[in-house]
């Protein structure tokens, strides 16, 4: 391919490339013409081409070849010697040379495949592609589409179509779109792109000791830094000369060239003028009433092998090889080239999945070693000793856990739940939520440090005011029709009306509200179903037909079987209720029309996780607050709807309610991320294996890259949203009720580390190339984060002190044991109180036949789990003074904790800059040098046009002394 590359400035040739060799039948006058064309070079080309003349030629010679290319009579005799003849009269060359290039050409249309990303003349790129359906009745689609285009052509867009017979459908007519360097450099100076205008020569000192460890979770260098450091500027197109342009067709790499593209399509009308309608604009409308089908940009080759094109990149194979497979989990992930393919959004969101990732390694190591404290502190366990001895637990007859269902029963039944919920229940377990709190902090301070650099190196320090002042949405401008003058730009600028912007807000706020009230109503739900349900677990399990059960049969009891139906119902009802919300949710931020991209995300992002958080997180609340927390006590019990409910609250095992949240967490928890992955990676394969089943038998040369990536998944405009959300979500079950199951960060670990492979590979392999954005931050979320890290204090302090028996067993060991000895002999007995059988009154008393076999009416007292005087006492059934001790200690606790953990975490937050002090340096010296050459380069031009002028006059006057202007002067302000 002869392809044609130059640099800017006045003193620079273009360049042409070496032509290729010819078949073998056409070898001697390849050589004869290749020889002529180098003396043409050498001899001619100062005589012949000044530089600018030489621009103008190439560019004229490159859209003769295109033309010859593309166009349907190319081989008719009148068109070759037209074309001859022009190619002649460009470049001064005879026929001959001029019938080599044009035979050059033809060669390249012939042999090229349509797995490419540039056009039929192989020389212009593709940024973007439309696809649709010719449907015939649809005439107003085909006028919207002939319309839309001819505004695109006006831009200065250039487009290319494909005709249905040349897809593999038949169907499907594909709209190719190129920028051409005009479009690109005035649309880069209109959203003030960054790009390169020196070399950075700041030295890297950023080599950590003991470096060497590292080697084998790094990756080639080449992939990590795909290009070299830079200092940018905001792109002026009246100073191209100022950047370093060595090749116009490639200074803007493909995400900034489909991120320009993608900007006009949303603003380009698809009606005439004449219609006056301001509101028909965009791609995004014309995709939604099914004008198009798809809009995308192109994947540069196929993702398990390179592109044959030496001048496409395949980064995209790049990125396959070394990032998404699953095999390289261990390696770093080379985030610069995913931001470089992918943008900035993307590379942000990965970045801080891969830091999140990490830190979760230190958490897991220290609950790992917390729950393996409780497993070799087991058999010191005395409490639960003495509820399986046959001498105390034996002989310990509980009072009915329901009415009329369930019989009495005794205390050793709850033997294994209870050595269980030592595993969680222990001292290291309150070590561990303390220790979850700093981390928190700590996590979210070093981010912070993390994403500071990440500004830095990808050019965004000042992007969030860029962001606001620049990413209008579309859908903003075209919405409101109001004007206002902006004092500052002292321009007419759109705006929502106050009275408009707070109706459309209240009835967001009131559609917000109804939904979370209605996840709360199925909660409640869930909740009766568990207390209608224990009691007819209760009844089938009372002569244990489950204990023929190898291996499980002895751990399933009514209390268990309850909690694991309920938290997989409620699991449905939640994966349900995520479902009807999305779209409700997407409809009520659409319906504010919020002004930027920014304001737009952050206002779906805070309405999905108010629902979500409710969604998820209301039934492990309800477990460790609630459940248990308000029984009454026998003949008295409290009723969740006023006793003609006759659904009786919930009590909590001898051993806490400790492990019931346990196990909700871990079904929830375990569930969504299995769910998650399966929906993430299996769905689209799926999908993508059936669509494109046929055309997979296809050669490379015929399946065109387009069609390919048509037939992939679409990304969509909230795909990260929702992969934030899922992190998020798993970032509150390990913050929030960590204290219950300390094994949740390393089950976290696990799923992150498939997680981080399993978004690559789909987002390479599964999707279409989603459309390049900025980002500076990972957005609401951090602010999100930092909720989350506030609350999980408070959450495992509560947690700790009245979920879990830790409280009650320390008051007991230090205050109440009879012989005065610190250990936890008796420790059942003194926490049970007791009840006359004679007192319970019959609408709570045991059906006849529900009572096992071993009761009889020697049995005159049941123990049931509170603090209370006996029956007889003064005070019966009234609080004991050590349950007041005990709600004291815990208040204590829960203070204490909070005040602990909230102190090392603000002087770990001050002690921690949110900047590092080299990157903050780094980007002063970098505004300093921007500002230095910017001044340098205005006094050369200033210099050149009094020079030019002066010639230009004939003027013999002396040489200008030039005044030397001070630069700390100019620069002082910067700094």
């Amino acid at each position: 391919m002869h392809r044609i590359t130059g640099r800017a400035g006045g003193d620079n040739l273009i360049e042409m490339s070496p032509t290729e060799s010819f078949n073998d039948d056409i070898n001697g006058y390849n050589q004869h013409v290749s020889s002529s064309t180098g003396s043409f070079q050498q001899g001619q080309s100062a005589s012949f081409l000044t530089p600018d003349v030489c621009v103008e030629t190439c560019e004229s010679l490159s859209a003769s070849l295109a033309s010859l290319a593309s166009s349907d009579h190319s081989d008719s005799p009148q068109f070759e010697a037209q074309t001859l003849e022009r190619i002649s009269a460009l470049t001064g060359l005879s026929r001959k040379r001029a019938l080599f290039l044009k035979f050059r050409s033809r060669i390249d249309k012939q042999q090229q495949s349509k797995d490419s990303v540039f056009f039929r003349d192989g020389l212009r790129r593709i940024d973007f592609v439309l696809s649709y359906v010719d449907d015939k009745a649809g005439e107003r689609k085909q006028e919207r589409r002939r319309v839309y285009e001819a505004n695109l052509a006006k831009v200065g867009l250039e487009l290319e179509t494909e005709d249905k017979s040349e897809s593999e459908d038949g169907k499907t007519y594909f709209v190719k779109i190129h920028a051409p360097w005009e479009v690109l450099a005035t649309y880069a100076d209109v959203l003030k792109i960054k790009v390169p205008f020196k070399v950075n020569d700041i030295p890297d000192n950023t080599e950590m000791p003991m470096n060497w460890l590292s080697t084998p979770f790094r990756l080639p260098e080449t992939i990590m830094h795909p290009e070299p450091d830079f200092f940018t500027a905001p792109f002026d197109k009246s100073k191209s000369d100022f950047f370093l342009i060595d090749d116009k067709e490639t200074f803007f790499p493909p995400s900034n060239r489909n991120r320009i593209v993608y900007y006009i399509l949303s603003r380009c009308s698809y009606l005439r003028e004449e219609c006056g309608d301001k509101d028909k604009k965009g791609i995004k409308r014309l995709l939604n009433n099914g004008t198009y089908t798809a809009a995308f940009p192109l994947h540069d080759c196929r993702y398990w092998k390179k592109s044959r094109d030496t001048h496409c990149e395949s980064e995209r194979y790049s990125l396959y090889k070394h990032w998404a497979r699953f095999l390289f989990f261990f390696k770093e992930q080379p985030l610069n080239l995913v931001r470089k393919y992918y943008g900035e959004k993307i590379g942000i969101y990965f970045a801080w999945l891969g830091f999140y990732t990490e830190m979760l390694l230190f958490a897991a190591i220290v609950g790992t070693i917390c729950f393996v404290y409780g497993v070799l502190t087991y058999d010191e366990n005395e409490w639960s000793k003495e509820i399986c001895s046959g001498e105390i637990g034996g002989k310990i007859v509980m009072c009915p856990l329901c009415d009329k269902k369930c019989g009495f029963w005794k205390l050793n039944s709850t033997c294994n739940s209870s050595w269980q919920s030592h595993l969680f229940d222990n001292v290291g377990t309150v070590f561990f939520a303390i220790f979850m709190g700093i981390w928190v902090t700590l996590f979210l301070e070093l981010w912070k440090r993390r994403q500071a650099r990440l500004e830095y190196e990808w050019d965004l320090v000042d992007f969030e005011e860029e962001q606001q002042q620049l990413q209008l949405r579309p859908e903003y401008e075209t919405k409101c029709s109001n004007r206002k003058l902006n004092r500052i730009t002292q321009e007419m600028e759109p705006y929502l009306p106050i009275t408009s912007k707070c109706a459309r807000l209240c009835l967001s706020g009131a559609t917000v509200i109804f939904w979370i009230s209605l996840i709360i109503a199925c909660i409640i739900g869930v909740i009766a179903y568990r207390l209608a349900v224990y009691a007819a677990f209760a009844s089938i399990m009372k002569d244990n037909p489950t204990s023929h059960l190898q291996v499980v049969g002895p751990y399933i009891t009514p209390q268990l079987a309850t909690s694991v139906t309920a938290s997989c119902i409620n699991f449905v009802i939640i994966m349900i209720l995520n479902l009807m919300y999305e779209r409700v949710a997407v409809w009520i931020t659409d319906m504010e029309i919020p002004k930027t991209h920014l304001e737009y995300e952050n206002k779906l992002t805070v309405k999905m996780f108010l629902f979500q958080f409710v969604n998820y997180y209301s039934s492990c609340f309800y477990v460790a607050f609630f459940k248990g927390k308000f029984v009454g006590y026998p003949g008295n019990y409290a009723y969740m709807f006023g006793r003609w409910s006759k659904l009786r609250n919930e009590e909590c095992d001898p051993g806490g309610c400790l492990i019931e949240l346990t196990t909700q967490l871990v079904i929830v928890m375990t569930g969504k991320q299995v769910w998650g992955n399966i929906q993430e990676a299996l769905v689209p394969w799926l999908m993508n294996w059936w669509g494109s089943r046929k055309a997979r038998k296809h050669p490379e040369s015929i399946y065109s890259r387009w069609e390919q990536d048509n037939d992939l998944q679409s990304f969509g405009q909230l795909g990260l949203f929702y992969e934030y959300l899922e992190m998020v979500i798993q970032f509150g079950f390990i913050t929030l009720f960590v204290a219950s199951f300390p094994l949740a960060p390393l089950l976290a670990l696990i799923n992150n580390i498939i997680e981080v492979r399993v978004d690559a590979w789909k987002l390479t392999t599964q999707y279409r190339r989603p459309v390049a954005a900025k980002a500076h931050s990972i957005g609401a979320w951090e602010e999100i984060l930092s909720g989350i890290a506030v609350l999980s204090v408070v959450t495992n302090a509560f947690i700790v002190a009245f979920t879990s028996d830790m409280i009650p067993r320390l008051v007991y060991m230090y205050a109440y044991h009879p012989d005065g000895e610190m250990n936890m002999k008796g420790y059942i007995n003194n926490s049970l109180s007791m009840f006359n059988i004679s007192a319970i009154p019959v609408a709570n008393s045991p059906e006849e036949g529900e009572n096992p076999a071993w009761f009889n009416s020697s049995i005159t007292t049941c123990r049931y789990r509170d603090f209370r005087y006996p029956s007889g006492h003064e005070k019966q059934y009234s609080h004991t003074m050590q349950f007041w001790h005990i709600l004291a200690a815990k208040l204590a606790f829960i203070i204490i904790m909070e005040h602990v953990v909230f102190m090392v975490k603000f002087f770990v937050a001050w002690m921690i800059p949110d900047v590092p002090s080299d990157v903050r340096a780094r980007v002063k010296r970098e505004r300093y040098l921007v500002q230095e050459y910017l001044h340098n380069y205005e006094v050369d031009k200033l210099k050149k046009q009094l020079t030019h002028n002066n010639c230009s006059n004939d003027c013999t006057c002396p040489p200008m002394i030039y005044p030397t202007l001070s630069k700390h002067e100019v620069l002082s302000e910067c700094l």
